[in-house]
């Protein structure tokens, strides 16, 4: 079986970003078909240029966040949940350990 980078939890928390990705993607379209200044190439072209280097840096952060969430997810083993400390866990317990 593959490894795979992203698992649900990543993917699911990485999914806010496809909402702001669709809507970078629907101007460029946009303003591909319908060219609100036809007479002055250039500002068409900044328009774009600024929704595409915005839509590439949004996907890039994307990528690279949750690479980063991944990895901090694999490098811990600790069966401690987060907002709790190693004295909490010592009251507590942990599930399974009963007491002798």
């Amino acid at each position: 079986m593959s490894e795979r980078t992203f698992d649900r939890d990543t993917l699911l928390d990485l999914s806010v970003n496809v909402i702001p990705l669709a809507i970078l993607l629907f101007f460029v379209v946009l303003y591909a078909v319908v060219a609100p200044f036809p007479q002055n190439s250039v500002v068409l072209a900044v328009q774009v240029s600024i929704i595409s280097i915005t839509g590439l840096a949004l996907a890039l952060l994307t990528y690279y966040s949750g690479k980063a969430i991944s990895t901090a997810e694999d490098e811990t083993d600790e069966p401690i949940p987060p907002g709790y400390s190693e004295t909490d866990a010592e009251v507590a317990g942990m599930p399974g350990h009963e007491d002798e």
